[in-house]
C-alpha cells in the first residue's frame, strides 16, 4: 500500500474504499499512531481542542468552578477533544488570542456575567462558541444552563405546599448578582414564585469574605427572631450551608421539625452534612455534557439553531421539609 494511500485514508481528503480504509485505521490504532496536531493545524484542519475561559479571580469559589472545568474536560474526551485551558483574569483576552490563533476547534464560555465582554466577542469571531450560562443579551448566542428560574419555582412550591407561609432566603452578596448570571435569576424566580403563592419572602446577602460570615450569623439571627418565618431556602456555598446549620443547633432548632430547608443550585451534595437537606442540584456534567455535544456539532459543520437551552430541575428529597408546628 502506497504512502499516499495511507494518507488519503486518514485525511480523508480522497474517496478511498471501505476495505481500504479499514486496514489502515486498524494499522494506525495496532501502532497507537496519532495525527500531528501542529501538522493538522498547518494543512487547515481540525486540532481537535476546544478552549474553556474560565477566568480566575480572587474570589472565585474554587470547588464550584473547577468542578465545571473537570466535567467539561470529562465530556469533551467521549468527543476525543482536549481542553486548553484560558484563566486570563480579563477573560476576552485569552478567547480573542485563540480565535486568530486558529489554535482551537470552538470555544466555551464558563463564569458568564449578566453584561459579559465575551458576548460580543463571539459574535465577531469565525470560532463556534458555547456559553455555559445565560447572560442578559442572548440573541444569536448558543447557551446551556440549568433553569434556575424553575429551581426557585420548584423550591418555593415544595414549601408552600407543605404550609409554610414565610420564608427566609440566604443568598450571595451583591456583588455576586451582579458579577455572575445565575444568582439574580435565582433570587428573581424565587421573588416570582413567592408572588403567586402568596408567600413572605425574608433576603439575607451577606457580604464577600470573612466580614460575610458575621452579616451572616446576624441575617439568621434575624430570621429566626421572627417566629413567622419557619422555612429557609439556600443558595449559597457549602461553607454557608454549614454555618446555617450550626446557628440553627445553637438556637435548639430542629430541622425539619422546627425550621425546613431546601438548597438551590447547589454543586455539592447536601445529602452528607451534618443534617441532610433537600436539594435541587445544579449538575455539572448533564450541562457541560450539552454544551460540549453543541460545540462539536458546531465544529463538524452541522447547523446548531442558536438559542438557551435549559436543563429541566430536579428535586432530591433528603426529609428537611415538613410541614410548620
Amino acid at each position: 500500500m502506497s504512502i499516499s494511500t495511507v494518507s488519503y485514508a486518514l485525511s480523508g481528503k480522497r474517496s478511498i474504499s471501505p476495505s481500504t480504509r479499514d486496514r489502515v485505521e486498524q494499522a494506525a490504532a495496532r501502532l497507537g499512531y496519532q495525527p500531528n496536531a501542529g501538522a493538522r493545524m498547518l494543512a487547515g484542519r481540525r486540532t481537535n481542542i476546544f478552549a474553556l475561559t474560565e477566568p480566575f479571580r480572587p474570589d472565585t469559589h474554587a470547588p464550584t468552578h473547577m468542578s465545571f472545568v473537570l466535567a467539561t474536560s470529562i465530556a469533551a474526551r467521549r468527543f476525543d477533544y482536549d481542553i486548553l485551558l484560558l484563566t486570563d483574569a480579563e477573560a476576552s483576552a485569552g478567547m480573542r488570542r485563540v480565535s486568530a490563533s486558529g489554535l482551537v476547534d470552538g470555544i466555551l464560555v464558563l463564569d458568564v456575567a449578566p453584561r459579559d465582554d465575551r458576548v460580543a466577542l463571539a459574535r465577531s469571531i469565525e470560532v463556534p462558541t458555547v456559553f455555559i450560562g445565560v447572560p442578559e443579551d442572548a440573541e444569536g448566542l448558543v447557551c446551556v444552563d440549568l433553569d434556575f428560574e424553575a429551581a426557585s419555582a420548584l423550591a418555593i412550591d415544595k414549601l408552600a405546599d407543605a404550609g409554610h407561609g414565610r420564608v427566609g432566603f440566604v443568598g450571595h452578596s451583591e456583588d455576586a448578582y451582579e458579577r455572575s448570571n445565575f444568582p439574580r435569576r435565582v433570587r428573581h424566580g424565587l421573588e416570582v414564585a413567592a408572588q403567586r403563592r402568596g408567600i413572605a419572602l425574608s433576603v439575607v446577602s451577606p457580604r464577600e469574605g470573612e466580614a460575610g460570615r458575621g452579616d451572616l450569623r446576624d441575617g439568621l439571627r434575624r430570621l429566626l427572631q421572627d417566629s413567622d418565618v419557619t422555612a429557609i431556602a439556600l443558595h449559597c456555598d457549602d461553607s454557608a450551608h454549614r454555618l446555617v446549620l450550626a446557628e440553627l443547633a445553637a438556637a435548639r432548632l430542629s430541622v425539619p421539625g422546627d425550621v425546613s430547608l431546601v438548597s438551590i443550585g447547589s454543586t455539592f451534595d447536601t445529602g452528607s452534612l451534618s443534617t441532610p437537606i433537600d436539594r435541587i442540584p445544579l449538575d455539572p456534567h448533564a450541562s457541560c455534557e450539552l454544551a460540549v455535544e453543541l460545540a462539536a456539532r458546531l465544529a463538524d459543520g452541522d447547523t446548531v439553531e442558536a438559542g438557551v437551552r435549559l436543563l429541566a430541575p430536579q428535586y432530591r428529597d433528603s426529609g428537611s421539609v415538613s410541614p410548620p408546628r
